[in-house]
């Protein structure tokens, strides 16, 4: 489990790794039948490895892969043989064509992670806001879901802190609306390049109209969140709203 753990945390490099040598060591294995096997199947199949190492290295991964593949192919099974050099026509196409594959196979892999990715991470999105109105909807204490929420919010957000407030003073801070935009001193602010700005924004809790405090959210520098993400922060908030306001006038939470 421990080593499970270690290559979970040290994937990205370990991909990084594997994109410059594997192919080096693939290209290299075939020296002893560069006679009689062509250089076009050579090229194939290392246009398959590079596919596999941009699926498990993401598009970085891919890219390297597709270079290191390159530098040998012409390094180890080109005329003439051992040099960086290619003075054969058709190797120099078949090695300008298997780097244009290699790029084209890496963006198309990496676009196909990045829609599983946005699947999975909207699969938990929709289980979260059902399990928070199934929350809501309990007995739990109104601090509890408040906490709970905070909690959720800065998961989503990745936040540094979230609190709630139920009388709002002082100024107001950058908003995030429910279209997911995030307006700061009267301007959109690009949340998906830069994140949420600091030192503090928040989201307001509103029932119908009628305001009942704020979520106060402390971002962590530079790290971008997306549309989805803020959107889905703030229909977090609206659902527990409907709780809040009950017992809104019933004055502390309990």
């Amino acid at each position: 489990m421990r080593l499970l753990d270690h290559v979970r945390r040290h994937r990205t490099r370990y991909a990084f790794g594997a994109s410059l040598l594997v192919p080096l060591a693939v290209a290299a294995l075939f020296v002893p039948f560069r006679s009689s096997f062509t250089n076009v199947g050579a090229a194939l199949v290392l246009v398959a490895l590079i596919e596999a190492l941009a699926i498990v290295g993401h598009r970085l991964g891919g890219v390297v892969a597709t270079l290191s593949a390159a530098i040998w192919f012409d390094f180890f099974l080109t005329v003439p043989y051992e040099r960086f050099t290619i003075n054969d026509r058709n190797d120099l196409e078949t090695t300008i064509t298997l780097v244009v594959v290699g790029v084209i196979v890496t963006e198309l892999a990496a676009r196909s992670h990045h829609h599983r990715h946005v699947a999975s991470e909207e699969s938990g999105f929709v289980t979260l806001l059902a399990s928070t109105a199934a929350r809501v909807s309990a007995t739990d204490a109104d601090a509890d879901v408040v906490a709970s929420t905070s909690a959720q919010l800065t998961r989503i957000l990745g936040l540094r802190a979230c609190e709630y407030e139920s009388q709002v003073s002082g100024p107001p801070y950058a908003q995030i609306r429910e279209d997911g935009s995030v307006i700061h001193v009267g301007m959109r602010w690009p949340a998906n390049d830069f994140g949420l700005p600091g030192p503090q924004a928040e989201i307001a809790c509103v029932w119908r109209g009628q305001p009942l405090g704020r979520f106060v959210l402390t971002p962590t520098a530079g790290l971008a969140v997306t549309t989805e993400q803020r959107i889905v922060a703030v229909a977090l908030v609206n659902v527990v709203a409907s709780r809040l306001h009950e017992h809104h006038s019933a004055g502390p939470l309990r």
